[in-house]
C-alpha cells in the first residue's frame, strides 16, 4: 500500500538549491514542490511478523496446557513411584531371616534344661518372653535335656506381624521338630508369644521300585582300569595330573589331599552311545587330624565308601572325564 506524503511548505531552491532533496521535484511555478512516492512496507509486514509471534505463543501454551492434562491422568492411572524407606523405619513383610536366627537362638535355651541350670535357663528364656509369661514355659524342674544339633526346617509366615519357624533338632540322640511361634513389631523387635510346639521327625521315605538296567560290560571294563588313576588323582587335586582325564572344556577341582584313594569298589556303566552316566563307588583313606588340621602320625586312618555319579564321553577311543557329582541313585551291579 502507497501512501502519499503531504508536505505543508517545500524547501525554496534560492536557499537550498535544485538539488536539495533527490526525492523532491518543482513542478508548480510558483516553487512549491511535492515530494516523489516512494516504496515501502507501509506496515504490511509488522503484521506479518506480529501474527507470526502470536501463533508461537498460542502453540506454547497449548503444549504447556496438554502436558499438565496428560500429567493428571498419568498420575491417576499409574501407581506412584516407591520411595527408599527412610532411616530408622521397617518394611511392611515380615523379617524371615532374621525370624529363623532368632528361633534357633532361642531352641538352644529351650531344649537345654537341667535341675543345676534350672535358674540360668529362667533368666535366659524370660528375654525372649513377654512380660509375665512363666520364665520356664511349664518346665516343672525335674529331668535333663541336651540339645545336640539343630536348624531351621521351615518358616510358616501369616501376615506381616506372626510367623512360626520350625527348627529340625537332636535332642538326647532323638531326632524331632519344634515349632516357635515368633511375632515381629512394626519397629522390627521380635518376641516368642508362648510355649513352642514338639512336631514329629520327618519319616523315612521308600524309594520307588525301579527296575534293574542292564549294563555295558565291554566299556565297564575299560573305566574299571581307568578310573583308579583317575581318582588319586581327583583326592590329590593336582591340576595337572587331573587334567589328564578330562574331555575338553572341563574344569575339576580336586579334594586338595583331605583324602587318599584306597580301593574302587565298583562301576556300573548303562549301555548308550559316546556320552554315559556313570555310577563309581570308591573307598576314601580319611588320616586323623589335630584341631590344627595336622595328620596325627601313627593313627590309622578312617575308611569310608562314597558313590559318585560322573558323565564321561568318548573321543579318539578313550573315556574323558567330563563332570562328577553326587550319585542320585544307588550303583547297580558291578
Amino acid at each position: 500500500m502507497v501512501r502519499r506524503l503531504t508536505v505543508d511548505r517545500s524547501p525554496n531552491s534560492t536557499d537550498h538549491g535544485l538539488n536539495y532533496e533527490a526525492g523532491t521535484e518543482y513542478s508548480q511555478p510558483d516553487g512549491i514542490g511535492r515530494s516523489r512516492p516512494q516504496r515501502s512496507w507501509g506496515g504490511g509486514g509488522g503484521r506479518w511478523l506480529m501474527w507470526t509471534f502470536r501463533v508461537v505463543a498460542w502453540g506454547i501454551l497449548l503444549l504447556i496446557g496438554f502436558r499438565g492434562v496428560q500429567a493428571i491422568f498419568t498420575d491417576e492411572t499409574h501407581p506412584a513411584t516407591t520411595t527408599p524407606t527412610a532411616a530408622g523405619t521397617q518394611p511392611t513383610s515380615f523379617p524371615v531371616t532374621l525370624a529363623d536366627a532368632y528361633a534357633l537362638q532361642f531352641g538352644e535355651v529351650y531344649l537345654n534344661y537341667s535341675a543345676h541350670i534350672a535358674q540360668q535357663r529362667s533368666n535366659q528364656l524370660s528375654s525372649f518372653l513377654p512380660p509375665g509369661t512363666d520364665p520356664q514355659l511349664g518346665w516343672n524342674g525335674k529331668g535333663t535335656s541336651q540339645l545336640q544339633s539343630e536348624q531351621v526346617a521351615a518358616i510358616k509366615v501369616r501376615d506381616a506381624h506372626h510367623a512360626v519357624v520350625t527348627l529340625l533338632a537332636r535332642v538326647n540322640g532323638v531326632l524331632m521338630r519344634l515349632g516357635v511361634p515368633i511375632y515381629s513389631s512394626s519397629s522390627g523387635h521380635l518376641v516368642v508369644t508362648g510355649a513352642p510346639a514338639w512336631l514329629p521327625a520327618p519319616t523315612r521315605a521308600s524309594l520307588p521300585t525301579t527296575q534293574p538296567t542292564a549294563s555295558d560290560s565291554a566299556t565297564q571294563a575299560v573305566l574299571t582300569k581307568q578310573l583308579p588313576a583317575f581318582f588319586q588323582a581327583y583326592a590329590s587335586g593336582n591340576q595337572v595330573t587331573l587334567g589328564r582325564f578330562l574331555a575338553p572344556g572341563a574344569a575339576l577341582n580336586g579334594l586338595n589331599g583331605q583324602v587318599d584313594f584306597h580301593s574302587l569298589v565298583s562301576v556300573s556303566v548303562p549301555p548308550g552311545g559316546s556320552t554315559r552316566h556313570i555310577i563309581a563307588t570308591v573307598i576314601w583313606s580319611v588320616p586323623t587330624r589335630g584341631t590344627g588340621g595336622q595328620i596325627l602320625k601313627g593313627t590309622v586312618p578312617a575308611l569310608l565308601q562314597m558313590s559318585y555319579g560322573l558323565t564321561v564321553v568318548q573321543q579318539n577311543g578313550t573315556w574323558d572325564i567330563k563332570d562328577i557329582n553326587v550319585a542320585t541313585e544307588s550303583p547297580g551291579a558291578p
